[in-house]
């Protein structure tokens, strides 16, 4: 029996469509197993390694034929420098690519699409690390070459189709040490500067940011979006694309996360953070690329390009919405620390907020308190998200202690947690 013309042509597109997810797939795995490979060394800023990576990430955006930022650098024409550190000066940079936009009005507004991709080299004393006795390599493969891998196909996807707005793709240097990069990249657009060129002539120009970080471990299809309240347009939008494509969504409605749109968020720029969340291997040797969901980031994918496709296409600018912080964050302030990363994405189907990471040594580990349990009651009142959770945080004192009410399986169980100040 011979197939009719139009089934022909549905079977070959889907098998198109099925082998260029396979090869989007393959190019994303290839590139966190080099940025988090032995031989670039956890990516510090500053080092051998820090150099290849920034090298392999401006050989693919030149590749690409998208524009460089500073005249008459052809090598290193993506590249914005910069110097940090009060102490120990470092040298690293930003890497910066433009796509211009192809509508007529609309070009001379800019989309900022960014991670980071530096990190904790080989660990250590004040480092970051969730194991700070142990000297060794922190690959960093979800945090932050899931999110590289993912912005330089976004990259190469938008240089292939266009976009009305400008797209400016950027990977932030010098994140881990306190959201350096994009602090630096903010300052930069508020100056004058002959020498940098396709970008807009201030900040102002700049109506939305974009970013991806710890992408790499999707779980129960589900994906924290943060800023959803930033621009009075976000959340039905993320909410909308997430339905279409069968993810669960959580929205926090602000951008002050513990990544690089928080510099964006501070200069009134809208923005939305998309994060997988975290686990047992962030910030340790542990976080390996074998690790990591490759179908989820193909996922993640999916939902970003669309994302990025309709803000791009939006008939009116953004608005700015000015959000109150209800986050935590790894650069933030807060009076005590129970020592545990709670579930962004609210993907438990317990109600409370589930412990993704205890730490060891920390007050809930102290108390008992173990990854996994539902946390339910702080000091008698009530945690259903990640906002109740971090609202019961800022009204605790360092010295007391209080109960905290979990459940662990089917048993409700209640520990009494020593509050202690966090470690600066």
């Amino acid at each position: 029996m011979f197939m009719s013309n139009k089934l022909l042509i549905l079977t070959l597109a889907c098998a198109l469509a099925v082998s260029t997810q396979a090869q989007k797939q393959d190019d994303m795995k290839k590139t966190v197993e080099y940025l988090a490979s032995q031989e670039l060394g956890g990516r510090y800023p500053g080092t051998h390694g820090d150099t290849l990576a920034s090298e392999y990430i401006a050989r693919q955006l030149c590749s690409m034929k998208l524009k460089p930022i500073v005249k008459g650098k052809k090598s290193t024409g993506y590249y914005q420098d910069f110097t940090y550190g009060k102490t120990e000066k470092r040298t690293t940079h930003n890497i910066i690519a433009v796509l211009p936009g192809n509508d007529k009005i609309l070009k001379n507004e800019y989309i900022v699409v960014g991670s980071h991709y530096d990190h904790l080299g080989l660990g250590g004393k004040d480092s970051g690390s969730r194991r700070p006795d142990t000297l060794g390599v922190h690959p960093g493969a979800d945090d932050n070459a899931s999110g590289d891998a993912v912005v330089l196909q976004l990259a190469k996807h938008f240089a292939k189709t266009g976009s009305p707005r400008s797209i400016i793709f950027m990977f932030f240097g010098a994140e881990e040490q306190g959201l350096v990069g994009s602090k630096m990249f903010i300052d930069w657009m508020k100056q004058t500067d002959d020498q940098r060129i396709n970008l807009p002539n201030n900040i102002k120009g700049v109506v939305s940011m974009v970013n991806l970080d710890m992408v790499g471990r999707m779980r129960d299809n589900a994906m924290s979006v943060a800023g959803t309240g930033t621009s009075s347009q976000f959340k039905a939008m993320v909410e909308k694309i997430a339905e279409q494509q069968g993810l669960h969504v959580s929205c926090v409605a602000d951008g002050y996360g513990a990544s690089d749109q928080a510099s964006f968020v501070a200069a009134e720029i809208p923005v939305l953070f998309l994060t997988t969340g975290g686990h047992m291997e962030y910030h340790t040797p542990a976080d390996v690329p074998s690790t990591l969901n490759y179908d989820g980031m193909q996922q993640t994918l999916e939902y970003a390009q669309e994302l990025v496709s309709r803000l791009s296409a939006m008939p009116t600018t953004p608005d700015y919405i000015n959000v109150p912080s209800t986050q935590t964050m790894k650069h933030g302030k807060f009076k005590v620390t129970l020592g545990l990363m709670p579930d962004v994405m609210g993907a438990s189907d317990k109600p409370g907020l589930r412990a993704d990471i205890v730490v060891a040594g920390k007050p809930a580990h102290n108390a008992g308190i173990r990854s996994g349990d539902v946390i339910q009651e702080i000091d008698g009142k009530a945690v259903k998200d990640i906002n109740e959770y971090m609202e019961r945080l800022t009204e605790l004192k360092a010295g007391t202690t209080i109960p905290v009410k979990v459940l662990r399986g089917e048993e409700i169980i209640v520990f009494q947690v020593h509050l202690t100040p966090p470690v600066r």
